[in-house]
């Protein structure tokens, strides 16, 4: 089930494919089942997303393969994570960079997120509870920032935090449908784009967003 759901995943799409071979190897190594409720296991690998509580859900699995990708890692690298959720996508990007944090701000969620990660040996995720608009400086500046909720405008922290050649993978607006996925680049002088596309997303939560 889950080689046919990267199957899909791989041909998802003609015009934002997903065919980063490191990305469809992660997704094929990381079992997703273990990261939704006993209640949705049956339906762990179909391509949709699905509810874990708290008014969250998880990802679906080409949304999580095509944001992996457009992170352009090659390994080693320093990401942060905006919204761990289920912690699935932080187990996707552990498969793929040197350290990986994480930021939750729903505490149940950020607690079944760090037993699940740890029982599935993903100690070195590093996560924790709070605001994702701040960021997490104490370890910045970061290669890569992908956020997992959809803020009104990008937080000035994260793009703080971006290290400059790194890339940003965030979905804005808090309308659907109206809501675009935006890849972007911090240069030095500021972000520049690089792709767009419509998705839906949950909206952030947190205390510096509107």
């Amino acid at each position: 089930m889950r080689e046919a759901m990267v199957d899909l995943v791989a041909h998802y799409s003609e015009d934002h494919r997903v065919s980063d071979p490191r990305v469809l190897a992660a997704m094929r190594q990381v079992p997703r089942h273990e990261f939704v409720p006993e209640a949705a296991r049956s339906s762990a690998y179909a391509d949709t997303p699905l509810d874990i509580g708290e008014g969250q859900t998880i990802s679906q699995p080409y949304m999580v393969g095509f944001m992996s990708q457009a992170l352009q890692l090659k390994g080693g690298e320093r990401v942060l994570e905006i919204g761990t959720g289920s912690g699935y996508q932080a187990a996707v990007l552990a498969e793929l960079a040197g350290e990986v944090y994480s930021i939750e701000i729903v505490e149940p969620l950020a607690l079944r997120a760090r037993q699940t990660l740890d029982r599935l040996g993903y100690g070195r995720v590093r996560t924790k509870t709070g605001d994702g608009t701040q960021g997490w400086p104490e370890h910045a500046p970061f290669d890569a920032i992908i956020v997992t909720c959809a803020p009104e405008r990008i937080p000035q922290a994260l793009a703080d935090q971006l290290r400059e050649g790194g890339r940003l993978v965030i979905p804005l607006g808090t309308r659907i449908p109206g809501q675009e996925l935006l890849v972007m680049r911090q240069t030095g002088s500021g972000l520049s784009e690089e792709e767009r596309l419509p998705v839906r997303f949950v909206p952030m939560t947190g205390e510096a967003s509107p």
